[in-house]
């Protein structure tokens, strides 16, 4: 996966501020609430994936 230019991110930005009709705060709470259910869905990927399955690799909760 390529890494996201600054202008792929500022769009990002821009259409996340739209979808909350420009209000920052109810834009940062949905983010906080999406990386709140991703760690909860990588937790439930490192109960259920053998370990012969993902052979050798295993998830991070932070960035590398």
């Amino acid at each position: 996966m390529q890494p996201a230019t600054k202008e792929d991110v500022d769009f990002e930005v821009q259409a996340a501020l739209a979808w909350h009709d420009d209000d920052v705060n109810a834009t940062i709470a949905t983010l906080l609430e999406d990386i709140r259910h991703l760690r909860r869905q990588l937790i439930l990927s490192q109960t259920a994936i053998s370990r012969g399955m993902k052979r050798g690799w295993s998830p991070h909760f932070q960035r590398s």
